[in-house]
């Protein structure tokens, strides 16, 4: 996965225009199948609702919190800044990039719609402790077990995710990103990601199902006091509005779950597989009721099951923001991204989880940063201005 020998725009243009020529064979084929029989007949555009855009200047930077159930593809692209690029101006182009991608006028988006295309920037510890070393982010992650991670795997300097409805529009953006970044930018990693469907789970939110079958992103901070107080940042000024993320990449033993009988894969995650209804009964969104025991005493939740271990409660911590998506290369699993205003927040419940956490018997960390999110920007004050001292 590590990419340091490559100019990242090169990759990105290649990879953006094997997708486009796969798709144009797909929807050739999808043509000649449903055709008249006739030669050289026109092609029938298929008629598809066209996404809700998303606006990419605002307090907040979009893809965190809008839009809402998040866009089934994902791209993340991890990479470091060349030792002699400043940070503030680099930031600043990339911001312009990502305004005129998400407005449908840049070029690079070779005539692609770009539907509710979003793009979240953030940066790692390095550049964070660069402008203060006091500051949110400038912390790096700690290893936990579980862990098989190359050291171009490990940390890094910036992190780009792209999320739309379409997927050709991701790799496209990430082309016109990295190609605006030039060699300011070397690429260590990149994960593709797809939500499965969306399950209502309460009052005007969804979440998806993971390659294990579970409703994954139940629990968090989505009312907008619960954001208040666990996800966003509030001072200094200069990241008030941003967030911290934790990016993670995990490889799951999907064949050693699935041999599990029914009643034993929802042990391990302490809820029905089918409604996601916590086994303590109730409704899906409410909380599991961790004291609830059956007749001969036995807790209706396991004690290592995992809405168990992973419990703000139980862990003292706030709640986490989870945007997962689930991967098939370079092996079945999960690339799983937090965001939180505390990096103790995901610190001490990994750390909880990591005595006696049941899932994690069938997960393998193989990627991870930790990234403060720069705060929203406008036409006035570009992207990272606060923290770089760039000015529009």
């Amino acid at each position: 996965m590590h990419r340091a020998d490559h100019r990242p725009s090169r990759r990105a243009f290649l990879d953006a225009t094997g997708a486009m020529m796969a798709a144009g064979l797909t929807a050739g084929c999808t043509a000649d199948a449903a055709g008249s029989g006739r030669h050289g007949a026109p092609a029938t555009a298929v008629p598809a609702s066209t996404p809700t855009p998303v606006p990419a200047l605002g307090v907040h930077q979009a893809g965190v919190i809008l839009p809402q159930p998040a866009q089934g593809n994902l791209l993340v692209v991890v990479a470091d800044l060349a030792t002699t690029a400043p940070a503030g101006p680099l930031l600043a182009e990339l911001g312009a990039t990502v305004r005129s991608l998400t407005a449908g006028t840049e070029p690079r988006l070779l005539g692609l719609a770009p539907g509710d295309l979003t793009v979240t920037v953030g940066v790692g510890p390095r550049l964070v402790r660069a402008a203060g070393a006091g500051l949110p982010g400038a912390t790096d992650l700690p290893r936990f077990s579980r862990e098989r991670i190359a050291p171009g795997a490990r940390g890094g300097d910036l992190l780009i995710q792209i999320c739309a409805s379409d997927p050709l529009v991701v790799p496209v953006a990430a082309a016109a990103l990295l190609d605006r970044a030039g060699d300011r930018v070397r690429e260590r990693w990149r994960q593709s990601g797809r939500r499965g469907a969306n399950v209502s789970v309460g009052a005007e939110l969804a979440a998806p199902r993971n390659l294990l079958g579970f409703i994954d992103g139940i629990v968090g901070p989505h009312t907008a006091a619960e954001q208040r107080r666990d996800l966003w940042l509030t001072g200094p000024s200069a990241v008030a509005g941003g967030t911290l993320a934790v990016v993670r990449r995990m490889e799951l033993d999907l064949p050693r779950f699935a041999a599990l009988s029914v009643a034993e894969q929802e042990a391990v995650f302490g809820r029905r597989r089918a409604s996601g209804v916590p086994l303590s009964g109730g409704a899906v969104a409410s909380g599991p009721d961790l004291g609830a025991k059956t007749p001969d005493g036995r807790y209706l939740v396991p004690a290592n099951a995992h809405v168990r271990r992973a419990h703000a409660n139980v862990v003292g911590a706030g709640l986490m923001l989870r945007r997962s998506y689930s991967i098939d290369e370079p092996a079945p699993g999960l690339l799983f991204i937090s965001f939180q205003n505390d990096l103790r927040t995901f610190t001490a419940t990994l750390t909880h989880m990591d005595a006696a956490d049941a899932l994690l018997d069938f997960t393998t960390t193989t990627a991870t940063g930790t990234f403060l999110i720069l705060p929203g920007f406008d036409h006035q004050r570009p992207l990272g201005a606060r923290l770089f001292g760039v000015h529009g």
